[in-house]
């Protein structure tokens, strides 16, 4: 059996915890802020947690590698 590749355009946008959460940049921060409200740009900061369930098929597409 050939072994499982990586997905690299996951490797590219999320990493794993060393709980096994998968950490990942929240959307919509790159440019066009200032039509936003300021409550908006501010709950954009940082980084989110992905769902459990969306999770365990991140996990499987890294491999169970973190980056």
């Amino acid at each position: 059996m050939p072994k499982q590749k990586t997905h690299k355009g996951t490797k590219k946008r999320i990493r794993l915890t060393a709980k096994g959460k998968a950490k990942h940049r929240k959307s919509g921060t790159s440019h066009l802020a200032a039509r936003m409200s300021h409550k908006r740009t501010r709950n954009l900061r940082g980084t989110g947690l992905l769902d459990k369930t969306e999770t365990k098929r991140v996990t499987k597409a890294l491999c169970g590698n973190s980056y």
